[in-house]
């Protein structure tokens, strides 16, 4: 992974970062010729997962739709930061791995490129073993707390939001809470009153988090942009109050594992069923253009282009 990003650094730093700068993408378009061939009313977005460990997010920006310059996927997300557990000060702390920093650290060749092509970048945070989570923070204080990090953290690397995923947690661990009614439903509130409502926040639909969504009168749904089903390779409508159809994505897919047929099959089902994203995730290095062509062409009805840079 420190070797490709490496290369890429070399290869893009000069051609990339400064054209950035003066406005123009890799190709010498303006930046705003990226809106060329808008997309339809109510087009679906298309999500991808990026595992930093063993990708590069670049690799992101290496696909546009057929006749166009807009990127074949809408909003990529770095695959994971974590939510870490201090015993010392019995609190959660955000936690970003070698390969996570690594890449934040590179934005200008990992994540500007895709920015600049409109695709948005979102920080992912997972559990880490630890007892912490986002469903069980003992007070409001306490996820206004964690929330301050996260949106320090976008701020430091231009990023376009955060995505929670509420897994891998074990609660309980290290004399941990168990998850409660109230956690994420202040998380959220005091993440959406840090970012603004210009930037994304958005749900992976599963663990106690997901069956927590609404206390106080506050409903998660309200404050969030988009949730995904978790399932890869199904059909799952995910069922969260304050959030509609045009906001979730019940079809998810495995870009090394779910079929093209079956990826293809559930990128039709979320155009004529009027959702407003579909999910994948793992994508990898290499020319994927046809397959990623399968989800494409139902959602956008344009074909995708393999174009490295």
């Amino acid at each position: 992974m420190t070797e490709s990003i490496d290369r890429r650094s070399m290869l893009r730093r000069t051609a990339s970062a400064s054209l950035i700068a003066l406005g123009v993408t890799a190709g010498g378009l303006p930046l705003a010729s990226a809106a060329s061939a808008a997309p339809r009313a109510g087009e679906p977005k298309r999500v991808v997962y990026v595992e930093v460990n063993s990708n590069d997010m670049a690799n992101v920006a290496d696909y546009t739709l057929k006749g166009t310059t807009r990127p074949a996927f809408d909003i990529a997300i770095i695959f994971a930061a974590n939510i870490n557990y201090d015993t010392a000060s019995a609190s959660a702390y955000l936690h970003l791995n070698d390969r996570v920093t690594a890449t934040l650290g590179d934005a200008a060749n990992q994540i500007r490129p895709l920015q600049a092509r409109g695709t948005k970048v979102l920080l992912s945070i997972l559990g880490n073993h630890q007892g912490a989570g986002i469903a069980n923070f003992p007070s409001q204080e306490a996820a206004a707390a964690f929330a301050d990090e996260l949106a320090a953290v976008v701020d430091a690397y231009g990023l376009d939001g955060i995505d929670f995923d509420d897994e891998w947690s074990k609660y309980g661990t290290n004399g941990t809470g168990p998850a409660n009614d109230s956690s994420f439903v202040y998380l959220v509130s005091a993440l959406r009153e840090r970012l603004g409502p210009d930037k994304l926040i958005t749900f992976y639909n599963i663990g106690p988090a997901a069956e927590a969504t609404e206390y106080g009168g506050v409903r998660a749904g309200d404050l969030l942009d988009y949730a995904w089903n978790p399932w890869y390779g199904t059909w799952n409508v995910p069922a969260i109050p304050g959030l509609e159809d045009p906001q979730l994505a019940p079809g998810a897919v495995n870009l090394t594992e779910t079929s093209s047929s079956t990826a293809s099959s559930l990128a039709t089902r979320t155009a004529s069923g009027g959702y407003g994203a579909i999910v994948t995730y793992n994508l990898t290095a290499g020319d994927h253009a046809g397959y990623i062509s399968r989800i494409t062409k139902p959602l956008t009805g344009r074909t995708t282009v393999y174009d490295p840079r």
